[in-house]
């Protein structure tokens, strides 16, 4: 069978844990701040939700099969019950699951996240998977590539050298390990790269920069080899480029506060990714992107609030008149 869009990445159970007696430090004149609970103590938190099968790669592939496209996932998981669980999620989303691996020697990833105003603090822990690149019947449209663990570097380079020889287009998603690489050891990737994501924080990191202007920093991505770029800004919006234009799109307003931001970032990116895909133009894209987001964290956990295509056209249809791609370069 022939994918339109292959997510390749980790994947986890996430148990959400809502803190309710906590505190946030921030230190002065920096950007580091601190979730603070008082040491040796028992905490009270508010409740406990249990999320199957996410991960960035799970919620890219769960986006993507939610607008009807043909769908499958490259991850590895144990045989363990958590495992069961998680392929159970991904069948009933219609994602196909014939490039999960399954290992006895280790569990399928668990993850803790602590919730607390809004935001999220994320307790990990990658297994050692031996990473492989499938053997595809017929070249996938889109390989989605984001987040895996700390020992796959060789994993990085064997999926370049496939995109490189199959014409395969590749979006890349990075994940915390493949940013502390950083750029030069992962060249052949970017030189790969069709379409790349990021928020600000993050494109400062991989270009080892602190220029606070976005559109200097697409530029900077740019000369690592990726022909599309995003680059998103929390609620100051998102900016996107195809190498020779540059456009600044706002934020999709919310309909209330959000109630936990994990999966936003996910949803921006596999839904633009999905949209080109489809042949939509990257600001167009962007903007169903955007709007998937905006839902996504008006729910506990990354998955729940994906929409579907009809969905997103319908809200696209009632957006604010300055909901529009604005060309600025």
């Amino acid at each position: 069978m022939k994918y339109d869009f292959v997510a390749v990445g980790d994947i986890t159970t996430d148990a959400f844990i809502l803190l309710k007696d906590a505190s946030v430090n921030c230190e002065i004149n920096t950007d580091t701040c601190m979730l603070c609970m008082r040491f040796g103590d028992k905490i009270p938190y508010e409740k406990v939700d249990v999320v199957k099968g996410v991960g960035n790669a799970a919620n890219a592939a769960v986006a993507a099969a939610r607008l009807g496209i043909k769908t499958a996932l490259v991850t590895d998981i144990g045989t363990d019950r958590n495992g069961d669980e998680c392929l159970e999620v991904w069948r009933r989303e219609g994602i196909a699951d014939e490039f999960v691996r399954r290992h006895s020697e280790y569990p399928t990833h668990y993850h803790y996240v602590l919730s607390y105003e809004a935001e999220r603090t994320i307790l990990i822990n990658h297994q050692p998977w031996p990473y492989v690149v499938p053997q595809f019947n017929e070249t996938p449209e889109w390989i989605y590539f984001s987040s895996v663990g700390e020992h796959g570097e060789s994993y990085h380079h064997e999926l370049a050298a496939y995109v490189k020889s199959s014409g395969a287009k590749l979006a890349f998603q990075p994940g915390t390990f493949q940013m502390s690489l950083g750029a030069e050891k992962l060249a052949d990737l970017y030189e790969a790269t069709e379409l790349f994501f990021c928020n600000k924080e993050e494109a400062q990191r991989i270009l080892k920069s602190d220029i606070d202007d976005v559109p200097e920093l697409i530029r900077g991505i740019h000369t690592l080899g990726p022909r599309q770029v995003v680059i998103t800004d929390g609620r100051n919006g998102g900016h996107s480029s195809d190498g020779t234009n540059i456009w600044f799109l706002p934020m999709y307003p919310d309909p209330k506060p959000p109630l936990e931001r994990t999966g936003a970032g996910d949803a921006t990116s596999s839904t633009t990714t999905a949209f080109v895909a489809e042949g939509l133009s990257l600001p167009e894209a962007l903007m169903r992107g955007m709007i998937n987001a905006m839902s996504v964290v008006q729910e506990i956990g990354a998955q729940k609030g994906l929409l579907t295509k009809k969905d997103i056209e319908g809200l696209l249809s009632k957006a604010p008149e300055d909901f529009t791609p604005k060309k600025i370069s």
